[in-house]
């Protein structure tokens, strides 16, 4: 009976095996190595734009919310403050043909008055603001507060509100307007971080950053040196302007470098008191 004796690979068959696989897998890594880091580095800046984006977007929708007048901006450019609106309307300057009617009277400390039209959505902590005509000085100043009450009740069509530092109100508006107010905000670059800050206590003059309240990271990575909020007034009497904001984001890329975006965005401002 014939025996049949199995061959099988060879210690130096291996080896050879071995040196063409990683020769091969060499040459591989070599030209798919750009394509993947260059997909990385494409998602990594797609990552950043849409951060930086996001957060230019959401400052740029406040500020278009902002009580008029109330914007403004630090000495070093890196943070801007505004007070936020939640609503408005206008109050009764006059009596009907009846004479009946609650009109909000300037020249006394009146507390109450009544809405033309449509009654704004109103809630505890909120605040009446009538004609703010500047961001700073002690007159016509909602920082200041001699234009500023709080809300206390409604019994529709009538605000009932208490003084914060005196009434009446310094100015009526000649349009006869009211915002509802919900307390002031600042968007500030610092530590490398884009950060909002709201909460706090209202300040006569700016403080940067502001101190209580509460605080939220908008992005991360910020270059702070290249972070910048510009205020410019515009034409038509100052009643409209213009908040600049450049934004950029840096990271580490694939390759070791630093990868940046940078994006520039203006939000219009009203400032028709």
């Amino acid at each position: 009976m014939a025996i049949t004796r199995g061959r099988g690979f060879s210690l130096v068959e291996l080896i050879v095996v071995i040196v063409i696989t990683g020769i091969i897998g060499a040459a591989v890594a070599v030209f798919i190595r750009r394509p993947v880091e260059g997909y990385i580095d494409a998602a990594r800046r797609a990552e950043l734009t849409d951060q930086a984006d996001t957060a230019l977007r959401r400052i740029t929708r406040d500020l278009r919310v902002a009580l008029p007048n109330s914007v403004r901006v630090d000495v070093t450019g890196k943070f801007v403050e505004y007070i936020e609106t939640t609503g408005g309307g206008r109050y009764r300057a006059e009596v009907d043909s009846v004479g009946a009617g609650n009109t909000l009277d300037f020249s006394t400390a009146d507390t109450t008055f009544d809405v033309l039209g449509p009654v704004p959505a109103l809630a505890a902590g909120n605040q009446i603001v009538v004609y703010n005509l500047y961001n700073s000085g002690t007159t016509s100043n909602a920082y200041h507060g001699d234009n500023r009450a709080t809300f206390s009740s409604l019994a529709a069509p009538t605000i009932t509100i208490a003084a914060v530092i005196t009434l009446p109100f310094p100015e009526p508006s000649p349009a006869k307007r009211f915002h509802v107010i919900s307390g002031p905000v600042t968007y500030g670059c610092t530590g490398g971080q884009l950060v909002r800050y709201w909460g706090y206590a209202y300040n006569p003059a700016q403080v940067a950053p502001p101190a209580g309240g509460s605080s939220a990271v908008l992005a991360s990575n910020v270059d702070v040196a290249e972070c910048q909020f510009v205020y410019t007034a515009g034409a038509l009497s100052e009643r409209t302007a213009t908040v600049s904001i450049i934004l950029q984001i840096n990271s580490v890329a694939a390759g070791g470098g630093i990868e940046r975006v940078r994006m520039f965005q203006q939000a219009q401002v009203s400032n028709a008191p």
